[in-house]
């Protein structure tokens, strides 16, 4: 019974640090808040059931991410949505041609800079949640949180080709949904009106 309460401080100790971290990325995840503490929740029960097998509990951000996204994964199988089903990518669209066409700030030096501040955090996790999971985890995690390639991989399970696969249709999900997204929720009429 001792040991089970010293394991237990050692992983509240271990987790405590890192729980900031983890709800962010589970909002980005999920989109919600509350999706995202239920996330976090299944999360840390995962982890701490594993905890006595962690070899490396010196840096165990990589871990908590870890699992994380296998939590996450878990959960979209429990809701039946797609996890692996391919993705359609519009591979023409591409958003940087796209607002130097329509110029929606004609006297900007920074078009592209000035396109993207139309986007706060709640618009920008609106729009992620469009992108298929399995591109926006690798997402998140490589432009958000700074992961590389190689450690998604990690994360995920899944071969390095397979994260660059999703990286790359992620990104041109993103640009996809982007656009749509300011189209069809008016962000960038006041500045088309104001050129014609």
């Amino acid at each position: 019974m001792a040991e089970a309460a010293v394991q237990e401080g050692q992983f509240e100790a271990m987790v405590h640090p890192h729980l900031d971290y983890l709800y962010a990325m589970a909002v980005r995840l999920c989109g919600n808040r509350a999706a995202a503490e239920d996330l976090v929740q299944d999360a840390l029960l995962r982890a701490f059931r594993g905890f006595a097998r962690l070899r490396n509990r010196e840096h165990p951000r990589l871990w908590l991410v870890k699992v994380l996204t296998s939590s996450f994964y878990d959960r979209l199988r429990r809701e039946r949505r797609a996890v692996a089903a391919e993705v359609e990518v519009d591979e023409e669209f591409d958003l940087f041609d796209r607002i130097t066409e329509e110029d929606p700030f004609p006297y900007s030096d920074r078009v592209h800079l000035d396109f993207l501040d139309l986007f706060d955090d709640v618009k920008l996790i609106e729009v992620l949640q469009r992108v298929h999971p399995s591109p926006r985890v690798a997402l998140i995690l490589a432009y958000v949180y700074g992961f590389a390639a190689r450690e998604i991989g990690t994360i995920t399970g899944k071969p390095l080709g397979t994260v660059l696969a999703w990286l790359h249709r992620g990104r041109k999900q993103l640009e996809r949904e982007l656009w749509e997204y300011a189209t069809t929720h008016h962000l960038l009429t006041p500045h088309v009106e104001g050129q014609r």
